[in-house]
């Protein structure tokens, strides 16, 4: 640690039992792997975008703490809304005092809300669909398939967002990754608004190869050719952010590798999972790490680690825990 850590600081004197020690000692562990040449997958669930957790992960991307993301469709996207409509965003306090018509007047006023946020629709999505929309019109018009992520590093490299940027562009995760030009999956990405308008896009006439945006299968083997190469001489670690999905398929890889091709391949070497999920009949997102042996994702000498807390509060205590802030 640095003289100057007062928050890494911080977490050594008091988070000594429960949650707070387990934080701490994946933290430790975190910063273990790395300095024995591990790499790092994180995976992004639920609204962490919206919450912009991309204030402290885009510094442990720029930093090497984080070389690889899976993400629902929805936290690649929030982060450009957030990065280019931020001043319009509507903050509510007192979300849970709602009532059914007082969803519907947000409706009306064409915000979508996730929690105390409400996601201005034509300021964001709107906006990012113009910008998108003729990237995939070029791409389909030549021929060109892509990853759902190189479509948006392509608007980024390109300068589409820059005019439109409302928050300190330090702040966003996805222009960070684009900077470092790290891969990331977005399993099951049509669920999401973007996703959505392609969807609608296709149906409409407007694309003509549904296959435009590279699928599921693809990006298994995408993984999986990275895995391999990441794999050669240290290995990479898992931190999860939720389960569903986002957890769920690129942990996957390494039984895909192990049982189906019998690649003698390594287990991930790192996991931690922070999760608000309870324990319960057949849930994967809030299975304990020791199941995931059975399923020969993590061996018994893995570091192991669940947090069973708030990823907004928990995440950003661990990166800058990492970042030796």
């Amino acid at each position: 640690m640095s003289k100057n850590s007062p928050v890494s600081d911080f977490i050594r004197k008091n988070f000594l039992h429960f949650n707070a020690a387990t934080l701490l000692d994946a933290s430790k562990a975190y910063k273990k792997h790395l300095d024995d040449g591990g790499k790092m997958m994180i995976t992004l669930a639920g609204a962490m975008s919206t919450a912009e957790l991309g204030i402290s992960l885009a510094e442990m991307i720029r930093q090497d703490k984080v070389h690889a993301i899976t993400c629902t469709g929805a936290n690649i996207e929030e982060d450009i809304f957030n990065l280019i409509a931020h001043e319009h965003y509507k903050k509510i306090p007192h979300y849970r005092h709602l009532t059914p018509d007082d969803e519907l007047e947000l409706l009306k006023q064409k915000f979508s809300r996730v929690t105390d946020t409400c996601i201005p629709e034509h300021e964001c999505m709107k906006k990012v669909e113009g910008i998108l929309y003729k990237h995939w019109k070029n791409a389909d018009a030549t021929n060109n398939r892509k990853y759902h992520y190189e479509f948006i590093y392509d608007c980024i490299r390109n300068g589409d967002f820059v005019q439109h940027h409302q928050i300190d562009p330090k702040n966003s995760w996805v222009l960070a990754a684009c900077e470092k030009n790290i891969p990331i999956w977005t399993p099951g990405w049509e669920d999401s608004s973007l996703g959505n308008i392609f969807t609608a896009a296709v149906r409409n006439g407007d694309i003509k190869d549904v296959n435009l945006v590279k699928n599921g299968i693809e990006q298994m083997n995408f993984l999986a050719d990275w895995y391999l190469e990441n794999t050669k001489t240290q290995y990479v670690g898992f931190f999860q952010i939720g389960g569903g999905i986002a957890g769920d398929f690129p942990i996957c890889v390494v039984p895909m590798l192990r049982q189906e091709l019998q690649s003698d391949v390594k287990l991930w070497g790192y996991f931690c999972q922070i999760s608000d999920s309870t324990t319960s009949y057949g849930s994967y997102s809030g299975a304990v790490p020791n199941e995931k042996i059975t399923w020969e994702k993590l061996g018994i000498e893995t570091p192991r680690f669940i947090i069973e807390s708030d990823a907004t509060i928990v995440a950003p205590l661990m990166f800058a825990y990492v970042l030796g802030q």
